[in-house]
């Protein structure tokens, strides 16, 4: 019997090329993969990544952390400057005494004394992070010795430098995110280096900015990219993945013609919210690509399809890909996964095991 829709399914036989694609590219430059697991939240994705040559994970929270480490992939990066409360450091305190080897981003000398002061000194290590133009987080490239320093007088392991270039995501920006990482990490070294350090890891990387961050000269020596591993709408008009590498869709039933147009039985709460001002709706169908969903509440979608195009038959099943992988994702408690395009049944259902751990 058929899933009832809506759910997410996975497309094994494209994620397995997008894991190795990325791999491969990486390793015939000499920089290691991270890769950001937020994107899956799945130990059984996770292993692959890591079977597939990854060094470690990156994660977004404790909590994401805790999921993999508690599976055995406990070689974890934490890619955020985490302000340490007492519960947050007693449970990194409790990761480190069980062996993993665990990092967390820091970008300030208040930073640094937080976690000296919450006793984890010797215990995980820290990287430093620089803004390199993105505008979020991380401190200015110059100033990287200064927090880097600070660190190593408390007895703090410093492992490296990371940006994270977030302004890739827009239209022709993946390039030029590219360079303003590779110039910002460039500083951010020297600055180390200045103050006597020699960062280890010299980290970066976004998914519409991976493969320029391959090309153009930079001193990275890791990459964390997340949504390589599915794709998704986002990177589909950005050009950073071909329709026919996305390896995870929403399959939504029609359940309406009303208006002359396509309803569908997944909205925002399966979908996710996200919408770019630059984006052209709030996701496409992989097998209609000139479609748009114009119009999105919280269990439906409407779709407009070309004017010449037939409408899908009530009842029939339509692959929706979301804007936002990584938020739909973490919408749901499992993902069904195909072996191949066309497969009628399920192989598998993996647990979005790290769903909802937000801190």
């Amino acid at each position: 019997m058929a899933p009832a829709t809506p759910f997410l399914a996975i497309d094994l036989e494209r994620m397995q090329a997008n894991i190795a694609r990325a791999a491969d590219a990486a390793n015939a430059r000499g920089i290691a993969l991270r890769p950001h697991a937020k994107t899956h939240k799945s130990i059984e994705i996770g292993r692959m990544q890591v079977a597939a040559g990854a060094h470690g994970l990156t994660v977004a929270t404790v909590g994401e952390a805790e999921v993999f480490a508690a599976a055995g992939l406990d070689d974890l990066f934490i890619a955020y400057p985490l302000w340490l409360d007492p519960e947050k450091a007693a449970r990194l305190s409790t990761l480190a005494a069980r062996g993993a080897a665990i990092s967390i981003g820091v970008d300030s000398v208040d930073g640094v004394e937080r976690l000296v002061h919450a006793g984890l000194a010797g215990r995980i290590s820290v990287r430093v992070e620089v803004d390199a133009g993105h505008h979020r987080s991380g401190c200015g490239p110059a100033s990287a010795g200064v927090v880097a320093a600070a660190a190593m007088r408390a007895g703090v392991d410093v492992e490296g430098v990371f940006a994270f270039p977030g302004h890739a995501y827009a239209p022709q920006a993946g390039e030029q995110a590219a360079r303003d990482e590779a110039a910002a990490l460039t500083i951010a070294v020297e600055s180390m280096r200045t103050a006597g350090i020699s960062p280890q890891v010299i980290s970066g990387g976004s998914t519409p900015s991976f493969s320029a961050s391959l090309d153009v000269p930079s001193p990275v020596t890791e990459l964390r990219p997340g949504v390589t591993i599915f794709g998704d709408a986002q990177q589909w008009e950005l050009g950073s993945i071909e329709p026919g590498d996305i390896a995870l869709s929403c399959h939504a039933t029609v359940v309406s013609h009303a208006g002359g147009r396509v309803v569908l039985d997944a909205g925002s709460k399966v979908l996710g919210p996200d919408r770019a001002p630059w984006a052209t709706g709030h996701g496409r169908l992989l097998d209609h690509p000139e479609a748009r969903i114009v119009q999105l509440s919280e269990h439906h979608a409407i779709v407009e399809l070309h004017a010449d195009a037939a409408l899908p038959p009530l009842g029939s099943v339509i692959r929706v890909v979301p804007n936002h992988v990584c938020i739909a994702v973490n919408m749901v408690d499992e993902l069904l996964v195909y072996d191949r395009d066309g497969d009628a049944e399920p192989s598998a259902r993996w647990s979005v095991a790290a769903r909802g751990r937000n801190h």
